[in-house]
């Protein structure tokens, strides 16, 4: 992986939720991509954070709130992100130092893509994606 970047490893076209946009489009939103987040963008297009199914679920509908009231960016949150020119290590490090499993890449201030654990399992060696599952998981993250 020895000069790769975080664009060489990303899969590209990632499609953001508006801030403004309610829950239950969200929730339609991944269910018609087939996906578990969607980043949140503002209306500058500019990445506000990420949301996942499970935000929906624990956030909103578990504490009896409506979905069609409640807005993306409400829940936004994780704010983590990295340079398409990162190196893959320093993508891998980001992701295993915040316990996360999706990690958008920004060039020029904008999502170009996202790194999720299926760009991984697809680009790195059996020894290096273990590694990255353990560190990951072994804190419950």
């Amino acid at each position: 992986m020895s000069g790769e970047t975080a664009r060489d490893l990303m899969h590209a076209g990632v499609r953001c939720v508006e801030a403004h946009e309610t829950l239950d489009r969200a929730s339609q939103m991944m269910r018609d991509m087939n996906v578990g987040a969607l980043p949140i963008c503002g209306s500058d297009d500019r990445l506000k954070g990420i949301i996942t199914d499970r935000d929906i679920v624990v956030k909103c509908v578990a504490q009896g709130l409506d979905p069609s009231q409640m807005t993306a960016g409400d829940l936004a949150t994780g704010l983590v992100w990295v340079s398409s020119d990162a190196s893959v290590e320093e993508a891998l490090a980001k992701m295993e130092q915040n316990q996360i499993r999706r990690l958008p890449v920004i060039e020029d201030g904008r999502i170009v893509g996202m790194i999720t654990e299926a760009d991984l399992a697809r680009k790195l060696s059996d020894d290096k994606l273990a590694e990255f599952v353990h560190r990951v998981y072994a804190s419950g993250g």
